[in-house]
């Protein structure tokens, strides 16, 4: 079967590169991946897997059935949406729209799985049970595509028994694949908070009460009162953003930041929300403002099923080689590939997709990013073999 698959992808590795190549230069922002949609349908289609059907507007499904189709079901996701970015890349497939850019991989995601896809077709006749594609939309905007999908019965009919994806990762080799069982990836939570004094001109104090030294004070104060509140989880609490809008002489009546909060601790996570609210209040209070702590509550953290992941491990080391599969450590980043994990059992597991001799160094969200076009054959071949291994 190993060698059924490689040879399989590598018949159409060249395809899989133009289908990147052609969703990379046509980005969609989260939610609106209508073009995306049509394409991958086509593709899906095209390689005689019927009836794919749309799902929260712009997801697509589609089964692919084996023998006994309804003794087992595995699914493989990959997400769609691209990032409010604009690329500064110059290839032949950079993004054709200002301030749109695939600066997460999800195209890469898309053709892995497309290339999955028409394999697994190929091979249907050599395993029992059935594959559900699904390809989700808007994977980086709150709500999360996952969580509207669950909502809308992804998992069911067929009823699915375990769920896989994979993610690029720029830090990790082209070549190499990476596995973490159990807790794995942070919850996350947006943090929106205002100060409202009164604004005024600067040069008569008595007039105004500037929200700019109390933000500051108070941000200070917030990390001291979390640091004294926190336990053996690991967690982040950062502000990123901070506007006040006024000038060298004018005091503007408000001053806000935005943040994020992150932890691996659900319970934890709960009761920080209710006391850095508490907290604020207080201390706007005590010192005559206004505003608040706006906490918009994002995905759980995600949990890769020890015994499933442990297998997907091995799987690949017999795929690939021992040597190409790496043990991964916990990441205080977020996936919304989480809802799923808190449903049936999961696993993320991470593509390789650095070549520091072609350039291709850059992070995920920068815009330079890029991969070395082998991911796609290594993740499309590495998702058809866990898929059918899974159903043995």
């Amino acid at each position: 079967m190993q060698t059924k698959i490689k040879n399989s992808i590598t018949s159409i590795f060249e395809e899989i590169v133009s289908w990147r190549e052609h969703l990379h230069a046509n980005p969609e922002l989260s939610f609106k991946e209508e073009n995306t949609a049509s394409f991958i349908s086509a593709k899906l289609i095209e390689f005689g897997i019927s009836h794919p059907y749309r799902i929260a507007d712009t997801g697509v499904i589609a089964l692919i059935q084996g023998r006994d189709p309804n003794s087992k079901c595995i699914a493989l996701r990959a997400d769609m949406d691209a990032l409010p970015i604009t690329e500064a890349n110059q290839v032949p497939y950079k993004s054709k729209f200002d301030g749109r850019m695939h600066a997460c991989g999800h195209d890469v995601h898309i053709a892995c799985l497309l290339g999955a896809a028409k394999v697994l077709q190929l091979l249907r006749n050599e395993f029992e049970g059935t594959i559900k594609l699904i390809f989700q939309p808007g994977e980086e905007l709150l709500p999360g595509g996952a969580s509207i999908l669950i909502n809308e019965g992804v998992l069911e009919n067929p009823k699915v028994d375990k769920i896989l994806a994979l993610h690029v990762l720029p830090s990790m080799n082209v070549g190499q694949l990476g596995f973490k069982s159990g807790d794995y990836m942070a919850a996350c939570d947006e943090m929106y908070l205002t100060v409202i004094g009164k604004g005024g001109h600067a040069a008569m104090p008595s007039q105004y009460l500037n929200p700019i030294p109390a933000m500051a004070k108070l941000l200070t104060e917030l990390n001291n009162f979390l640091d004294s509140m926190a336990n053996s989880s690991p967690y982040i609490f950062v502000f990123g953003d901070l506007h006040a809008y006024g000038a060298t002489n004018v005091i503007p009546e408000r001053a806000q930041a935005k943040g994020t909060f992150r932890t691996f601790d659900e319970s934890w996570r709960s009761l920080m929300h209710l006391k850095l609210k508490t907290f604020v209040q207080e201390f706007l209070c005590k010192n005559g403002l206004q505003g608040e702590l706006l906490i918009k509550k994002g995905y759980p953290f995600l949990q890769n099923e020890k015994k499933l992941t442990n297998q997907c491990a091995q799987y690949a080391k017999d795929y690939l080689g021992i040597d190409k599969v790496e043990d991964m450590d916990i990441r205080m980043t977020a996936e919304d590939f989480s809802f799923y994990s808190k449903k049936l059992p999961a696993c993320l597991f991470r593509l390789g997709v650095r070549n520091e001799s072609k350039g291709i160094v850059h992070g995920v969200h920068h815009p330079n990013f890029d991969i070395d076009d082998k991911a796609l054959e290594i993740g499309a071949g590495t998702m058809a073999y866990l898929a059918i291994k899974l159903l043995d």
